[in-house]
């Protein structure tokens, strides 16, 4: 990683040095600003499981943060870019994305950008591939859900990480070998089995208001029944509490999570760059980690 970088913004100096646990305090102080939901745990977990940068003032008071997250060799995602409202329009956030993008080199990179903030990928080379649907919501109806003869939900075995690794990297195209683990040291989770074989899961987490599901990941069918039967699953067990999940767009689970008093309260744009994801077609992530890890 590189080490610190300076330059002269506006006539302050603004540091640009490796984010360290150290800064998850002032980071999680400047995502409130901002209105973020993410508790000082939440930054904790995408800080261990990745790497990043933050710039100080001359005060080293943090204003800008960025994270990013390689998945083997070939590929990585990147989020958590974060510029001070009163810092803003300085050239913070591109000096911040350019010293992520050099770190992670020549892989295929993975981002959700905020309408804010797509000029700026868009002139970094990112391209624009789909739209991620934030639904949350403490007022839903959860249904109960049937299965094809031969499926049930059963809970998650101490065996079944492998599988895990395997489902959750082929649905994404991204290599979970080392998030996959991590996430299951904060999560709870349910296994979708046919006839024995595991075919797909659901993870919940508490994150910011409540909880978080996700990843789901399923096998693709026309009316994405296995994974509606896997989100009621983690719904009926907390109705009531504030529950949030990022569903790709094309997964059409958005009218579903409606209905079920989930709203819709964001969209974001997915982009890529140096090239497109190989995910397994037979497979679908209905539900993401978060916007960041993706």
């Amino acid at each position: 990683m590189s080490g610190r970088n300076e330059a002269q913004v506006a006539g302050h100096e603004i540091v640009y040095r490796p984010f360290s646990l150290l800064d998850v305090a002032g980071a999680r102080a400047l995502s409130s600003e901002l209105g973020w939901p993410h508790r000082v745990e939440d930054w904790q977990f995408v800080a261990e499981a990745g790497t990043g940068f933050v710039a100080e003032d001359a005060s080293g008071t943090l204003v800008g943060t960025g994270l990013c997250w390689k998945f083997g060799h070939d590929s990585a995602s990147l989020g958590m870019v974060i510029v001070s409202p009163q810092q803003q329009g300085r050239g913070i956030g591109r000096k911040l994305m350019e010293l992520l993008l050099e770190e992670l080199g020549e892989r295929t990179v993975i981002l959700h950008a905020t309408a804010e903030g797509r000029h700026l990928y868009e002139k970094l080379r990112f391209e624009a591939i789909g739209t991620v649907d934030q639904h949350q919501g403490t007022a839903f109806r959860p249904p109960l859900v049937s299965l094809p003869p031969g499926e049930r939900l059963r809970p998650l075995g101490s065996n079944d990480t492998a599988r895990l690794i395997e489902l959750a990297s082929r649905a994404s195209g991204l290599d979970r070998g080392t998030l996959l683990p991590a996430l299951l040291e904060v999560s709870q989770g349910i296994a979708l089995a046919r006839d024995g074989d595991l075919i797909g899961f659901a993870l919940i987490r508490r994150f910011g208001h409540g909880f978080s599901i996700g990843p789901v990941v399923a096998p693709d069918s026309d009316d994405s029944s296995r994974a509606k039967a896997l989100v009621s699953y983690w719904l009926s067990l907390n109705a009531g509490a504030f529950v949030r999940i990022d569903t790709p767009h094309e997964c059409q689970l958005s009218a579903w999570l409606e209905a079920l008093g989930l709203s819709r309260v964001g969209t974001v744009v997915k982009m890529a760059r140096n090239g497109a994801l190989r995910a397994d077609a037979s497979f679908r992530q209905f539900g993401i980690v978060n916007q960041a890890v993706c």
